[in-house]
C-alpha cells in the first residue's frame, strides 16, 4: 500500500467512474466495468479505439490525467512495460520510463490509484501485489504487479503445476495452459488466447498478447469498493 489518499464516495445513485490510462484494448477496463464502474480510457495509440469497449479518448495519458483526473473516483494506469521486459535486454530500444511520472501526476491529482506493470518493473513500484491467472481459474500463467493507494490482497496462488503449450501452439489435454506472448501466430491461436484471457472482443495478436485479464481488475475494483478499501484509500 502506498501513501493514503482521501476517498470521494460516489454520489447516491451514480456508478463510480474509473479513468483507464494507457488503456490499450481494454482488458483491465472490462474488469472494472464488470465490478460496476463506468470507464473512460486514454491512449496515444489510435488503433485501440477500434476495439476498446468503452469511451475512448486519444491523447497523452498524463496530460489528460492532470486536466481531468479529479473527475474520477479511481485512476488506473498501465504504463508501457517494454522498458522493463527481459526482451529489451536484447533489443536495446529506447522506451519511455513512465511509472514514476505517472505516480507523481496521480498523487498531484489526489485520487485513489492503481499502477500495473510486469514483474521486471518491481524495483520501480511501491509494495506491489502480484496477481496470476490460476488465482482466478484462468488457464494461463500471467504475473502482473499492482501498486495501489488502498489495501489490496491477492487470492491464494496455486502452484504452477499445469503444463503449458509452447508459444504459438493451441492447448491440448496434456498441455492445457497457454503461453501468451508475441509472435507470428495463427488466427485460431489468437482466438484461443483471447478466450483464455477472458478478452473475446480483442481480435489482434498484439492486442491479446499485451492485454491483462479482466478478472484482475474486477478483483481490485471489488476490494476498492468495500468500506475498508474506500476508507483507507
Amino acid at each position: 500500500m502506498t501513501h493514503p489518499i482521501p476517498p470521494r464516495p460516489p454520489q447516491p445513485g451514480r456508478r463510480p467512474r474509473v479513468l483507464d490510462l494507457y488503456c490499450h484494448r481494454g482488458g483491465m477496463a472490462m474488469g472494472y466495468h464488470q465490478a460496476g464502474f463506468d470507464v473512460v480510457g486514454v491512449d496515444l495509440d489510435t488503433t485501440c479505439a477500434d476495439e476498446y469497449p468503452f469511451t475512448f479518448i486519444h491523447g497523452d495519458a498524463i496530460d489528460y490525467l492532470l486536466a481531468h483526473g479529479h473527475e474520477y473516483d479511481l485512476i488506473h494506469s498501465s504504463p508501457p512495460c517494454q522498458l522493463y521486459t527481459p526482451l529489451n535486454a536484447y533489443n536495446h530500444k529506447p522506451y519511455p520510463d513512465l511509472i514514476a511520472p505517472t505516480r507523481q501526476a496521480m498523487r498531484r491529482v489526489g485520487r485513489p490509484y492503481v499502477i500495473e506493470n510486469v514483474e521486471a518493473a518491481r524495483s520501480e513500484m511501491i509494495e506491489p501485489v502480484m496477481l496470476c491467472g490460476p488465482m482466478f481459474g484462468l488457464r494461463m500463467y500471467r504475473h502482473r504487479l499492482f501498486e495501489t493507494s488502498f489495501p489490496l490482497s491477492a487470492p491464494a496462488h496455486p502452484a504452477h503445476v499445469e503444463r503449458c503449450t509452447r508459444n504459438g501452439y493451441l492447448p491440448t489435454p496434456e498441455r492445457p495452459f497457454m503461453t501468451i506472448t508475441g509472435g507470428r501466430h495463427s488466427k485460431a491461436w489468437q482466438r484461443a488466447a483471447a478466450d483464455a484471457m477472458g478478452t473475446p472482443w480483442i481480435t489482434t495478436i498484439r492486442g491479446v498478447c499485451e492485454a491483462i485479464p479482466p478478472a484482475y481488475a474486477q478483483w481490485i475494483a471489488t476490494q476498492f469498493l468495500t468500506p475498508a478499501g474506500r476508507t483507507a484509500a
